[in-house]
C-alpha cells in the first residue's frame, strides 16, 4: 500500500471558525498509485485541494473557496487511522481546529456545508 492509499477516501470534516462550526466534505484519491488528489464540498460549492503532501502522518493542502466568504485556507492535520485532527488558517486569521472521520464503505452523499 502506498502511502497516499492510506488516507485515500471520503472524510467529514468539521471546522471550529469564529463564526461557528463549519461541516465539509473531503475527497481523497491516490490516482495513480502515488499522487494524491482530492476536491472539497460544502457551503453549496466543490473546489480542488492544491499542493496536496502527506510526509508520515501530516497532511498538509490549500484550498480557495467563495462561501461563507472568500478565503485562502492553508490546512495542517495529523492522520490517525480513520480520524484527523489539525488546523486551518486563513491568512492574518487565527487558525481553526479541524476534525474528521473517514466514511466506511459509503459513497459520497449530499454535503451539509452547515453551521451550527
Amino acid at each position: 500500500m502506498t502511502a497516499a492509499a492510506t488516507v485515500a477516501g471520503i472524510w467529514d470534516l468539521s471546522i471550529a471558525t469564529p463564526i461557528g462550526k463549519i461541516t465539509a466534505i473531503i475527497e481523497l484519491r491516490d490516482d495513480d498509485g502515488d499522487a494524491l488528489t482530492g476536491t472539497a464540498r460544502g457551503a453549496g460549492e466543490e473546489v480542488r485541494l492544491d499542493g496536496l503532501a502527506l510526509t508520515g502522518d501530516r497532511l498538509t493542502w490549500k484550498q480557495a473557496v467563495t462561501r461563507p466568504m472568500r478565503l485562502n485556507l492553508a490546512f495542517d492535520v495529523t492522520v490517525t487511522g480513520d480520524t484527523l485532527a489539525g488546523t486551518s488558517r486563513a491568512g492574518r486569521l487565527p487558525a481553526s481546529r479541524v476534525s474528521g472521520l473517514r466514511r466506511a464503505g459509503r459513497a459520497a452523499e449530499t454535503v451539509p456545508g452547515t453551521r451550527s
